[in-house]
């Protein structure tokens, strides 16, 4: 593999690694992997959206969409798992929360199963604040896109 100027590349983390570097569950775990880790800088989270979601009984019957604010969340959970990898274990018992969220636009349904590819890249970092943009694709057409902030503390 090539050096990304000296940053590494995780080829994949799977569900089991993602609930122990995120506290969020089902119903609310919205990553099931993520792919293409840069340390520290971008990754690309993959949801499978199937029709037993529970979001589906009420959004809307007989026409399922994945709400607009679930996507934004599932592209929160994923630079989450890129904070949480790059604290390193020992300081992993962190938890990353939402601080603004800009420009976010919903440009097509998001429907039972569709595959969201949900990438996400750094912009800025100081001190305990992260800034990221984020794309979401399905079939590689942008469904949605976002940026937004988030500030790391501790889980105690």
């Amino acid at each position: 593999m090539d050096s990304l100027d000296s940053k590494s590349v995780v080829d994949t983390i799977e569900i089991e690694r993602i609930m122990t570097m995120i506290p969020h569950r089902y119903p609310f775990l919205l990553v099931d992997r993520v792919i293409d880790l840069v340390k520290g800088e971008s990754a690309t989270g993959i949801k499978n959206v199937s029709i037993n979601e529970p979001f589906f009984q009420g959004h809307f019957p007989g026409r399922p969409v994945m709400p607009g604010v679930l996507i934004v969340e599932a592209m929160a959970q994923t630079a989450g798992v890129v904070v949480i990898d790059f604290l390193e274990a020992e300081n992993q018992a962190k938890l990353v929360y939402f601080m603004s969220i800009e420009n976010a636009k919903f440009r097509k349904p998001v429907t039972p199963g569709d595959t969201l590819h949900i990438h996400v890249t750094k912009q800025a970092q100081r001190g305990n604040v992260w800034k990221f943009s984020a794309q979401a694709k399905v079939d590689g057409v942008v469904v949605s896109d976002a940026s937004y902030a988030a500030m790391i503390v501790d889980s105690q």
